[in-house]
């Protein structure tokens, strides 16, 4: 754990080393704030919760995270910084889970700057503040979950562009599969059954059911599986690169 914190803290400060950390969070509120007034038209809605806020997080973070994953592993293996860092004292996996958590973090730190939102949202009306709650836990474990997705990829190629390229084309897969207006003309061919296992598979799924204010065991356990799945597929990827 000494030795994941240590990477921890090193990544997350390096972040803020150059302006592109500001730029990132910038962007994010800008995007936020024109998906929630004038896409959902939040004043318009009549209602006082936080619904158009989240709604279109997922693909938001179609764009956003992949750029925040890309420069993970690939501009390590590009700059050949990975073998330094792999000649520390530290394991493999304590390394990609390190990066990884930093990641994370500085996309929660993101996330919870959108709380002046929250509190616009309060003082409008009288919101279900438990609701809103569970959709910010919901978009943080989507965003850790792209990231996951992301750190794979990264680990893939030494070329920051083609890391995004194909984080964005993945998660979008994922983000279809559960999208419902795919999923109604698939129910009109296909099992229900066969549906509803597709429709397991997406983000957006997991994502809609957590931010209605339900915490699923499943849900979580689907987040919880898809990560560890990919950092450990991260860790074999950049094991193999090093035995290349």
């Amino acid at each position: 754990m000494h030795n994941i914190r240590n990477i921890f803290r090193r990544e997350f400060a390096s972040y803020f080393a150059t302006p592109l950390a500001f730029v990132f969070i910038v962007i994010f509120l800008v995007f936020a704030g024109i998906f929630t007034f004038f896409v959902r038209d939040f004043y318009r809605t009549g209602q006082a919760d936080l619904a158009p806020f989240f709604t279109d997080q997922p693909w938001l973070y179609l764009f956003l995270m992949p750029a925040l994953s890309m420069g993970l592993w690939s501009e390590e293996r590009k700059s050949g910084s990975i073998e330094l860092l792999m000649t520390l004292p530290v394991t493999l996996w304590q390394a990609v889970v390190g990066k990884f958590l930093a990641a994370w973090a500085f996309a929660g730190l993101t996330l919870a700057l959108t709380f002046p939102i929250w509190i616009t949202v309060n003082y409008l009306g009288d919101p279900d503040n438990g609701v809103i709650v569970a959709a910010y836990v919901g978009s943080f474990l989507t965003a850790g979950a792209y990231l996951a997705v992301g750190s794979i990829l990264s680990a893939a190629t030494r070329s920051q562009v083609i890391a995004f390229i194909f984080t964005a084309v993945v998660c979008f897969l994922l983000l279809l599969c559960g999208w419902q207006p795919l999923l109604d003309p698939l129910n009109s061919v296909l099992p229900q059954a066969l549906v509803d296992a597709i429709a397991s598979l997406s983000f957006m799924t997991h994502f809609n059911s957590v931010s209605k204010g339900v915490i699923d065991l499943r849900d979580l356990f689907y987040f919880g599986t898809l990560i560890a799945a990919s950092l450990a597929a991260t860790a074999i990827v950049l094991d193999m690169k090093k035995a290349n």
